[in-house]
């Protein structure tokens, strides 16, 4: 197999996953709080080889050498946490981030924990006949703590201030605080592995602290939580579709090289003394 074989092959490898990294940014468009993948390439082996003296001709004005390249991969697909536009719906249950931050929320009995920037919430009865705060999906959401946000039955209406902070309206007219929304702001985003459309967790074998933190919302923060607001998703529809351009010309590119050899190959092996 000649480097040109090898050259097209490895390219066409990490291109394919740049096109199905760019086909999930595009459908999830319309996904609440869901943030782009983005990919990052870097060049395999690169190698420089001397030519023969022979090829110094009088005239000659490039050095002589060469570089001999074997194709670029993807090495790192991590999400883009960048702010998405918000979109008003007036509804109670709904809360968005302004800022750099996500909520955290219990994906299992067993403690595990997971993070999230859609907050299209509402209230479940767990089996003890409980009243919570959980995702769409269902995963309870974290208070400052750890434990779920309770909603008692005799609660008129629930408000979220801009901190955060979970207070409902009693019959009586009394204010009760229920809790306040843990936020989690993210150091390493290599680091974070998307389980679902909208939904992260820490890799396996790295610890919580060594890839995100505590934040509170406030002025000091530049993050605040808004009720009746919901985060739409960061993919820019425009940008996707040019860079999907792009990656298919490029793969249309390798895909030819990859058959010249192959046809260049054939013809060598064809050769009769």
């Amino acid at each position: 197999m000649n480097g040109s074989t090898i050259s097209a092959m490895a390219s066409m490898s990490g291109l394919q996953q740049k096109l199905d990294m760019l086909a999930d940014n595009i459908a999830n468009v319309n996904t609440v709080g869901y943030k782009r993948k983005v990919g990052t390439f870097e060049d395999l082996l690169t190698t420089l080889k001397e030519q023969p003296e022979a090829f110094n001709q009088p005239g000659r004005l490039t050095p002589m050498g060469f570089n001999q390249g074997w194709g670029s991969r993807l090495t790192m697909v991590q999400p883009d946490f960048s702010q998405g536009p918000l979109q008003q719906t007036d509804q109670p249950n709904d809360v968005a981030i302004e800022g750099n931050a996500l909520f955290q929320v219990s994906v299992d009995d067993a403690g595990h924990t997971g993070y999230t920037r859609g907050g299209s919430f509402q209230t479940v009865f767990t089996r003890s006949g409980i009243n919570i705060l959980t995702t769409k999906e269902g995963y309870p959401v974290a208070s400052v703590g750890g434990s779920s946000i309770e909603i008692p039955p005799e609660v008129k209406s629930v408000q979220i201030d801009a901190a955060g902070n979970v207070v409902g309206t009693m019959p009586t007219g009394e204010i009760q605080q229920l809790g306040q929304l843990k936020l989690v702001q993210v150091d390493k985003p290599g680091l974070l592995t998307q389980v679902a459309d909208n939904l992260f967790t820490v890799a396996d074998g790295m610890q919580p602290g060594d890839v995100l933190h505590d934040v509170t919302a406030s002025a000091e923060s530049k993050i605040a939580i808004k009720q009746g607001y919901l985060e739409q998703s960061n993919v820019v529809l425009a940008d996707e579709m040019t860079d999907l351009i792009s990656v298919q010309r490029a793969y249309q590119l390798s895909a030819r090289a990859l058959t010249s050899s192959d046809t260049m190959m054939g013809l060598a092996n064809n050769l009769r003394a």
